[in-house]
């Protein structure tokens, strides 16, 4: 009988912490002698449901306002690693309080009292949701543009602020807007990519770091990608940011083409945008997802046509595997279930990969999860930066006898996780130690992109996934491996 590994757990109130300082602090104990598994984290609802999941015990009445420490020892562990990982644990908060003292507070305590003497400056804004429109409201009323990272903005706030916005001739870039270029320039999660002719408006984070690094892939370059939040093209926004964002783009002289990027429009948004588009002097190409709409790497393939450059083959690494079921059987073969399940990071890319599933085998393929939806990272980063909460479901999900195809994405660039591989190569690993589970992953990258992305495919494919640049391909791959043949259209 295996004796059960010694856990710890620490409630302790008050004392609160940003959710990116807790996974380093958590990352930092980990790493001590003798401990197996550890969490510091705020107790939202969220964190104490995945620390019940990984076999903490949280305290009953803990809040959100209760900082949880939870260690697990290795069996092996000597007798003082849980002093010394408590000790890490005081250390790692202790200097993180240091490194934010008062005596570094800025003269400015305002955001537009500090725009007033910063001209031509862009706001970005990233602070937790309830705050963030009062933030961004300092910032129109001090004449700038606004890029607003924050997730959790009401709706209503939203609407509010690009109408301010759209009166003054302000661009609102968000909320929830993850990922940007000005003039070459990244912001946010943005992946590292040379300029070109192409200018980017994207209601779509993870779906305009898809486009850059196709494009880059096939050597064209993007100046300007102008994020607008995903709601942008809601029926209650009505694609106001997007207007802007166009029209700017239309004044650019070094773009030639413009790229539409959104999630599945409000169909009566989509047909202003395309008429408004219509009357602009430089073309413009919409990638609007939805079923029946063309994927997004078909989106790239139209661009490079229409500025006259070569498509490309679209890269896949890793060993080949055969299909669930064999042509001819009846019955799932090899030990696996006939269930896909798409674990993804990147919401665009996980509703554009059950679109294209559903078109395949309607709604009951299986199950697709974005991680990075506003109810998965309240209290938590983003699974870009803490890929802890899809490890946790992976793990589950890899012995559960009806799973047939795991179907994940990786997403690189400035701001994400410096090394996803490291992480989640030994969870592939494990996910197919028992069993032949087929694993395919698109990792969205460039070759600048400082994870390395050949180095991140290397890692990936060795630990026994078949890893696709395109995130389509990568779907229908999915869906072949489960004997069914690739739909949609391209």
């Amino acid at each position: 009988m295996t004796t059960p590994s010694p856990t710890f757990v620490e409630l302790r109130p008050g004392a609160y912490a940003d959710s990116v300082a807790l996974l380093q602090v958590s990352r930092r104990v980990a790493d001590r002698p003798g401990v197996a598994a550890a969490q510091v984290a705020m107790a939202t609802a969220l964190n104490v449901e995945v620390l019940t999941q990984m076999g903490f015990a949280v305290p009953a009445g803990a809040t959100t306002n209760d900082l949880v420490v939870a260690i697990r020892l290795r069996p092996d562990a000597a007798d003082d690693a849980l002093a010394a990982a408590l000790t890490a644990v005081d250390e790692a908060l202790s200097a993180r309080s240091e490194r934010t003292g008062a005596a570094e507070v800025a003269p400015h305590r305002t955001t537009g009292a500090a725009l007033r003497h910063l001209p031509d400056t862009l706001a970005l804004v990233s602070v937790p949701g309830p705050s963030a429109t009062v933030e961004a409201m300092d910032a129109l009323d001090a004449g700038r543009d606004v890029m607003l990272f924050s997730d959790n903005v009401p709706l209503a706030q939203e609407v509010a602020l690009k109408r301010l916005a759209a009166e003054r001739g302000l661009l609102v870039m968000g909320p929830d807007c993850g990922t940007a270029v000005l003039g070459g320039l990244g912001l946010g999660f943005a992946n590292a990519c040379e300029p070109g002719p192409v200018g980017l408006v994207a209601a779509s984070g993870t779906g305009c770091q898809h486009l850059l690094s196709l494009l880059d892939h096939a050597g064209v370059g993007v100046t300007h990608a102008l994020g607008v939040g995903g709601r942008d093209l809601s029926e209650e926004v009505g694609g106001l940011s997007t207007r802007e964002a166009l029209r700017r783009l239309d004044e650019d002289p070094g773009v030639e083409l413009i790229v539409v990027v959104s999630k599945p429009p409000a169909p009566a948004v989509a047909t202003a945008i395309e008429e408004y588009a219509a009357s602009l002097a430089t073309p413009v190409e919409l990638a609007f997802l939805g079923p029946g709409r063309p994927d997004l790497t078909a989106a790239a393939e139209r661009v490079l046509t229409r500025l006259g450059r070569d498509v490309p083959a679209w890269p896949v690494t890793g060993r080949a595997m055969t299909p669930l079921v064999e042509e001819g059987a009846q019955q799932p073969s090899r030990n696996r279930g006939a269930t896909l399940h798409g674990l993804f990071v990147g919401g665009t890319l996980c509703q554009e990969a059950r679109i294209i599933a559903e078109e395949a085998r309607g709604p009951d393929i299986g199950e697709f999860i974005d991680f990075g939806a506003d109810e998965l990272t309240r209290g938590r980063a983003h699974p870009m930066i803490d890929p802890a909460l899809r490890l946790e479901h992976l793990a589950r999900t890899a012995t559960d006898p009806d799973t047939g195809v795991l179907l994940l994405d990786v997403v690189l660039g400035h701001g994400a996780e410096p090394d996803p591989a490291a992480r989640l190569a030994p969870a592939i690993a494990a996910a197919r130690a028992d069993r032949d589970l087929p694993v395919v992953v698109c990792c969205v990258g460039t070759a600048g992109d400082p994870q390395g992305l050949a180095r991140q495919v290397a890692a990936l494919a060795a630990a026994g996934a078949e890893v696709h640049l395109s995130n389509a391909a990568a779907t229908r791959r999915a869906l072949g491996l489960l004997g069914t043949a690739p739909g949609g259209q391209r």
